[in-house]
């Protein structure tokens, strides 16, 4: 069993949602080493208790459970796979689960590599943005072997509250893609409906008022209207990564000879606002689009 008293955790990404889900592992009792290519950015869990590596291979020497949450699928294979990486560092028996958006090819390769050496890959995506990091209400989506999901569950519960095992490796990934769909279309119709609002001589936050609990509720409406009305497009998903994600389900759907047409538009306008210097901006920035 995973306790704090047995469990040694290495944690690889503490960016703008890495860092929360860290932090929650560290209030939990468990003993977190973290690594990321930017140290500043892991100060404030060093204060909290952390220990610090100088690379990903560094921080999982000795880790019975490591947890990254990277950009990009070469991100994730490079910190994975490279001589000196994290396979090559942790010993048999550790379980590594992957929190970023990544190809469910990849999380099955990962999968495969792991269980050659006697360890457990779990691929587990998660959905909530910087919200859900911070207050630990995400979604986590997981594929790998059962066994291994409930070995480390007690440990996602520290970060989200729905946590829910999807099927074989690769099927966290797949179930994050369903994810990203979904968001694309919400999305595209949260921003228009603001736009609508102010150009009919609406007060769009009284719009809000009307339209955030009924049939148009959504997450999306609820959290990031408010700040495309603000005009706060602070990342707590970036437009980049975003575009990355959708580029994958578009690979995906078109692998299983399926037509995408609301997620190829969404990809579309966010690749057009990526090229006026958006990429770095959240995903509620489509709101420029139009605005």
């Amino acid at each position: 069993m995973l306790t704090p008293e047995t469990t040694s955790i290495a944690f690889i990404g503490t960016g703008v949602m890495g860092h929360s889900m860290a932090s929650h592992l560290l209030k939990g009792g468990y003993k977190v080493t973290v690594y990321n290519r930017t140290k500043e950015k892991a100060e404030s869990l060093l204060e909290k208790g952390a220990a610090w590596a100088d690379s990903p291979g560094e921080a999982a020497r000795g880790a019975n459970v490591v947890f990254t949450i990277v950009g990009y699928p070469h991100d994730v294979e490079e910190v994975y796979l490279s001589t000196g990486g994290i396979m090559d560092s942790a010993g048999e028996g550790t379980y590594f689960v992957d929190m970023t958006t990544s190809t469910p090819s990849l999380a099955a390769k990962l999968y495969e590599e792991a269980k050659k050496r006697g360890m457990h890959s779990l691929d587990a995506p998660v959905s909530g943005g910087d919200i859900g990091a911070r207050d630990a209400r995400l979604a986590v989506m997981v594929g790998g072997d059962e066994e291994a999901f409930l070995a480390v569950k007690p440990l996602l519960e520290l970060l989200g509250t729905n946590i829910v095992y999807q099927g074989k490796a690769g099927a966290g990934q797949h179930t994050k893609m369903c994810n990203q769909i979904a968001i694309a279309s919400t999305m595209m119709g949260v921003a228009e409906a603001m736009v609508y609002a102010k150009k009919a001589g609406l007060d769009p936050e009284n719009v809000l008022k009307s339209i955030s609990t009924g049939a148009a509720g959504s997450w999306n409406l609820s959290n990031l209207a408010p700040k495309m009305l603000k005009g706060d497009f602070e990342p707590g998903f970036y437009i980049k990564h975003f575009i990355k994600d959708m580029r994958i389900a578009l690979e995906e759907a078109e692998k299983m000879g399926m037509d995408a047409p609301a997620l190829s538009l969404a990809k579309s306008l966010y690749e057009q606002l990526a090229e006026q210097g958006e990429e770095n901006s959240g995903t509620q920035a489509l709101y420029k689009y139009w605005a």
